[in-house]
């Protein structure tokens, strides 16, 4: 999907405010026309990627998942530094989980020059990528491809995953609610983050700040579960959520390894 640099940084704008931008405010931030700013947001609405209301744009409905391409380029800087973060914990010569989403594939283009891995994946982008690294062993599970999703789901791709034991799961949510439970858009998606749960010596969860308090409608897991949260920037009800469940919190852009534990 063909979007112009202004539009991408719309969207980025969009995602860090996680709420409504007018068409004055936008013209003002990018010292364009009203007239240009409203043929961005009426591009950006007919590509599924904003809502248009009343003078601006505001994100979809909450319990609308967007696609693939439309989500990749939401918060891209913040995806790109978690991914970085992630291949700075990994260990040389282990084995991952490398789930679906956006921020899974911004781990895999970073993890390209890691010396040894064994990766399991459904995450069809990131397999794609990795394989070019004749040092990483891909394993790709089959079952259903989504399209939207670029991904692989249901029954064949969670049995797959239960086959293996793997060291680190790293996987993304829909959402996380304010006391903690994980959130998932469908069924499968919540299947295969029980799977990797389940069947990982360690948990790491990649989230970017505008996860908490998202809706989606499965419950998957709860933050108890997870051994550590990756994110982009914390907030104090992130680290407190981190805190109560005896999870470490590593931000990102912070220059420390963590923020607690």
């Amino acid at each position: 999907m063909i979007l112009s640099p202004r539009q991408k940084e719309i969207l980025h704008f969009l995602g860090e405010t996680n709420g409504v931008l007018s068409s004055t405010l936008l013209s003002e931030r990018f010292a364009v026309s009203v007239q240009t700013i409203r043929k961005d947001m009426n591009d950006l609405s007919d590509k599924g990627m904003v809502r248009r209301v009343h003078g601006g744009i505001t994100l979809p409905t909450a319990n609308d998942n967007l696609s693939f391409s439309n989500r990749e380029v939401v918060n891209l800087p913040a995806k790109q530094s978690i991914a970085s973060r992630i291949v700075e914990e990994l260990p040389e010569g282990t084995s991952i989980f490398l789930g679906i989403g956006t921020t899974p594939k911004q781990v895999a283009h970073a993890l390209l020059d890691h010396p040894g891995l064994t990766v399991v994946t459904n995450n069809i982008n990131a397999a794609s990528i990795l394989s070019r690294n004749p040092n990483l062993s891909v394993h790709l599970a089959g079952g259903q491809v989504r399209s939207s999703d670029e991904d692989t789901v249901g029954e064949t791709a969670t049995n797959f995953y239960r086959r293996f034991y793997i060291k680190i799961g790293i996987f993304g949510v829909g959402g996380l609610t304010e006391d903690g439970q994980l959130l998932d858009f469908t069924p499968e998606e919540a299947d295969l983050s029980r799977a990797i749960i389940e069947q990982s010596t360690q948990c790491w969860l990649v989230a970017d700040k505008t996860k908490l308090g998202r809706y989606a409608p499965i419950v998957s897991g709860k933050l108890g579960e997870i051994n550590t949260l990756f994110i982009d920037e914390s907030s104090p009800e992130i680290q407190r959520l981190c805190k109560v469940n005896q999870v470490e919190l590593i931000e990102a852009n912070a220059p420390l390894a963590a923020i607690n534990s």
